[in-house]
């Protein structure tokens, strides 16, 4: 196989639950690329030097060489087919029914749950900041959303056996609960913290805090 021509292109304060698992997939996979950034607050990503980049102009963004991708779970799945296993880490469960499971929590964790996600944003999960308590509307979304993530675990400590990429993103949405102190049923607690330690989110974590302190 041809030597990678990698670069990652995500938000600059390190929060984009979708930059993330973009990053985190890359991570797994243990290729090597660029990481760039791009500050969204002055619009940087409305330039025409990133629109040559991104087509939907947001992040993150993926180039191998002379190809370009937007939108995290394309990344995902372009990753997966073009650096499969057993070469490098799988990021998608082998089994076609699994794998279709993973890419449908991928798709509604990014398209519902509207509420939750905005009174609970990522600087929850990433900088500890508080908010005031949940809306109906967003403990109405709350309430869905647990209720998802029971039917998908049935008290697993991974979604199908084994890490995938849908793990990550399902984490990150219940520890904008978790970390906040609101309810949620304990062995979810636990599954959320658990793949909150995973090294991969750690290495993000940890560029997303030193963002954090070293802005005035």
């Amino acid at each position: 196989m041809d030597t990678p021509e990698l670069k990652l292109y995500v938000d600059a304060q390190f929060i984009s639950p979708y930059a993330m698992s973009a990053f985190v997939t890359l991570t797994e996979k243990g290729l090597p690329f660029e990481l760039l950034t791009i500050d969204l607050a002055t619009r940087q990503n409305q330039g025409a030097g990133y629109a040559s980049v991104s087509l939907t102009r947001r992040v993150p963004a993926l180039t191998d060489g002379d190809f370009h991708l937007a939108e995290s779970t394309a990344i995902s799945e372009y990753l997966e087919e073009r650096f499969p296993a057993p070469t490098h880490q799988a990021v998608y469960p082998a089994d076609a029914r699994r794998r279709a499971k993973a890419r449908e929590a991928q798709a509604w964790l990014r398209s519902d749950l509207l509420a939750l996600r905005k009174e609970r944003p990522t600087e929850v999960v990433f900088f500890g900041e508080g908010y005031a308590p949940l809306s109906d509307a967003a403990r109405a979304a709350a309430d869905k959303l647990t209720a998802a993530a029971q039917i998908l675990l049935e008290g697993k400590d991974t979604l199908f056996g084994q890490w995938c990429i849908a793990d990550t993103d399902l984490a990150l949405m219940l520890n904008r609960m978790a970390m906040h102190g609101d309810d949620l049923p304990e062995p979810l607690r636990v599954y959320a913290k658990e793949q909150w330690q995973r090294p991969s989110v750690q290495q993000w974590v940890r560029q997303a805090q030193a963002m954090k302190a070293a802005t005035p």
